[in-house]
């Protein structure tokens, strides 16, 4: 099942995307999956006539792990961590599809991510690998937006990681997927950048998100950003960007400076 937001002009709404006749169309929920059953709300329009949103804006937190895949660790000169490297971006970093990257004034080095994001159904905490299943509502394409320059120039991540519009998310949180085995990818202005799968990650979905549970209690709606293949590289502004992952579908946004 894949959920959207999206809007057709007014209050942004949820909506499962379903082929009817050939034809992609939104079928609009009456209230937020996360919290409420899943009921009709009787707006049907084809996908082609709505804008995306954001398919989640986490109430909370957006928990990332750098350095989940041994190649893009060695590409950035990193060794491999003993334990998952994990920082946060606030949710003033979300945006949906289509809306624009805004470049910072403080980076010349804007460099793109593509990952497969968890999205969390319900209060996590302290689980184990074979728990987490029954938390997780589904996943969406992400992109880590990362200023390269200001990551090295500081131990903490938060300018170069933090800044708003700094993850895009979306088209949509597709609920029924196997998230071990998918192909991963990016690109700029149509020219592959990353061509990986999550069955390279040095911790897959159920170790990392237990592991995270013991760190911090994950919340309905927080996401996980489970880390990037090799082959990362920087955007220029009037560049587009496309991540694409398998069983989703692809991510695109546009780079603008701020």
């Amino acid at each position: 099942m894949r959920i959207a937001r999206f809007t057709t002009g007014g209050d942004p709404m949820f909506g499962i995307v379903q082929e009817k006749d050939g034809q992609d169309m939104v079928y609009g929920l009456a209230g937020d999956p996360l919290y409420t059953e899943i009921r009709p709300s009787g707006t049907i329009v084809p996908l082609d006539d709505v804008r995306l949103l954001a398919p989640v804006i986490p109430r909370s937190k957006v928990v990332c792990v750098g350095r989940n895949y041994a190649e893009h660790a060695a590409e950035l000169g990193n060794d491999v961590p003993e334990q998952a490297l994990l920082f946060l971006k606030p949710n003033t970093a979300v945006i949906g599809p289509g809306e624009p990257v805004m470049m910072p004034g403080y980076t010349e080095e804007l460099s793109l991510e593509a990952e497969l994001a968890v999205v969390i159904k319900s209060l996590a905490k302290d689980l184990t690998p074979e728990q987490v299943s029954a938390h997780i509502l589904g996943f969406t394409c992400a992109n880590d937006l990362t200023a390269r320059d200001a990551q090295r120039e500081e131990k903490q991540w938060f300018r170069a990681k933090a800044f708003d519009t700094s993850c895009p998310i979306g088209p949509w949180i597709e609920t029924d997927l196997d998230p071990t085995d998918l192909a991963i990818m990016s690109a700029v202005d149509g020219q592959s950048a990353q061509q990986g799968s999550t069955a390279d990650m040095l911790r897959a979905v159920p170790e990392l998100i237990a592991e995270i549970s013991g760190v911090v209690t994950l919340l309905p709606g927080d996401l996980v950003l489970t880390g990037t293949p090799a082959g990362v590289r920087t955007v220029d502004p009037g560049s587009t960007m496309d991540v694409t992952i398998e069983g989703i579908g692809t991510l695109s946004n546009p780079v603008h400076r701020r």
